[in-house]
């Protein structure tokens, strides 16, 4: 496991220093002291109440060991002195038994000027848990008359009597004793769970905390990057998708980082890209006065092109900077949408022909301009996989269908090209990416499904493999 940082360290720039009691090691040290210390009280009084039972049963069975020195004695009488000794022996005042119904003091004292309170052994009191706080929040000198069953002799029951001072003294020297070990529990058991938690959790944690600080004030600082401990609990798992995520992000702004200088150089030649194309749409007006009919069949195609090439490098640059502006949604002739797609394409009947297994009256809702880029980048990389096949020699088929669900339509292109190669699946629409092709920036794929989800619809892939490659195109409404 790797070393804490030193103090000065756990700072990631621009944040403010962090004390240790403010962190998670003070306030789990805490707690555990605190839960200790709760089960050190709960646990007192029982344990008091034992130690006064037992010691007010110890005396009880001193005094009637006591008891049985007058039926050893010469007729059964107990001088005053050998009487007092055995009393003081067994720390009472007097013991009585009864048997048969009928009491017999067997012993006593000279004089009793106290009146007792009772302590019946032979049942237990429903709070008796509370008795020694009784016996040590009450005046001094009290007598206590304690009874239980006889264990040496016969009879129903043993009684004495005796002063509870000594009770008490016993009962505060018993609480010392209880609140020394309480409070060297609560400081052992919260040490060892401190270093337990602070070793197993709090560190691990610290680390992962100070790399996710430094990751945001510098994504690129090398000491960032949390290296994975290989534990297979929480924290281990914290540990590797925390590592995950981070070269997941630093890819994503690496994109960024190339959109962005993508934005800035189509910027730069934006101004002089329009100037080539406006000085092209000069010359193709004055082609239009030519007079000849080669000419004017070709000049629609070459104005299209001329409009459409000032346009996608307009949003070429806004794709590096922004969202794609709102669909325009118009009703469109979906066979004409293809076919002027497929013109742009570069699809040809002698080549990769487009072959349109739809309506001839079937319309969609879409904006023209977004539905024929969407289909120009699906169209252009079918022909282009085609293309690149050895043994084919450029000839292939791209198959269009239309399927009908409710509230969406489902244009599916299915080519017979030879599929999509492992790693561009793996980022088949991310930008930079998913480029199958040499000098290929994957941006193609990464636009129209950037568009169909502007129109409320998705561009899925369906299949792709040595039989071909199938794209779903989903929109919603119906044509």
């Amino acid at each position: 496991m790797a070393e804490p940082a030193p103090p000065e360290e756990l700072t990631a720039p621009g944040e403010r220093r962090f004390f240790w009691f403010q962190g998670l090691s003070a306030r789990l040290l805490l707690l555990t002291v605190l839960i200790v210390v709760v089960a050190n009280l709960l646990i007192l009084p029982p344990n008091l109440s034992a130690f006064e039972e037992q010691w007010l049963l110890d005396r009880l069975r001193a005094a009637e060991l006591a008891t049985l020195v007058e039926e050893t004695a010469p007729g059964g009488v107990v001088t005053d002195r050998v009487r007092a000794k055995l009393l003081a022996n067994a720390e009472v005042v007097s013991v009585a038994l009864q048997v048969h119904n009928e009491r017999r003091l067997i012993l006593q004292a000279p004089r009793l000027t106290r009146t007792p309170y009772l302590v019946d052994l032979r049942r237990r009191d429903p709070l008796f848990w509370i008795a020694p706080f009784r016996t040590l929040t009450e005046a001094d000198d009290r007598m206590v008359r304690v009874m239980a069953r006889p264990r040496f002799r016969e009879g129903e029951f043993v009684e004495i009597v005796a002063s509870d001072g000594p009770l008490k003294k016993q009962l505060l020297a018993q609480l010392g004793r209880l609140m020394g070990i309480a409070a060297f529990t609560s400081v052992m058991a919260g040490a060892v769970v401190y270093v337990s938690l602070n070793l197993f959790l709090v560190r691990p944690m610290r680390r992962i905390t100070l790399s996710m600080e430094r990751f945001r004030a510098d994504p690129n600082d090398p000491r960032a990057r949390v290296e994975p401990s290989g534990r297979r609990d929480e924290i281990g798992r914290a540990e590797g998708e925390l590592d995950r995520m981070q070269a997941d992000l630093r890819t994503a702004l690496a994109s960024r980082a190339r959109l962005a200088a993508l934005g800035e150089a189509v910027a730069k030649i934006n101004h002089d890209l329009r100037n080539m194309l406006t000085s092209a749409q000069i010359a193709s007006e004055r082609l239009a006065t030519s007079g000849d009919p080669k000419v004017a069949q070709a000049l629609p195609r070459l104005e299209r092109a001329l409009n459409r090439a000032i346009l996608l490098a307009s949003n070429t640059l806004a794709f590096g900077r922004s969202e794609e502006p709102a669909p325009d949604k118009r009703l469109l002739a979906l066979r004409g949408v293809l076919e002027a797609a497929a013109e742009d394409a570069g699809l040809t009947p002698t080549g990769v022909r487009l072959n349109i297994d739809l309506p001839a009256e079937a319309v969609a809702d879409a904006d023209p301009e977004q539905l024929h880029r969407i289909l120009v980048n699906l169209l252009r990389n079918a022909r282009e996989a085609v293309e690149a096949e050895a043994g084919r020699n450029g000839v292939g088929a791209v198959l269009v269908t239309l399927n009908l669900e409710p509230g969406l339509w489902r244009l599916r292109l299915a080519d017979d090209g030879p599929g999509l190669p492992p790693r561009a699946r793996a980022n088949l629409f991310q930008p930079f990416a998913g480029s199958t092709r040499q000098g290929g920036a994957g941006l193609g794929l990464a636009i129209a499904r950037e568009l169909a989800q502007g129109h409320g619809g998705d561009l899925v892939l369906v299949a792709t493999g040595p039989e071909g490659t199938v794209f779903d195109l989903i929109l919603p409404g119906g044509p």
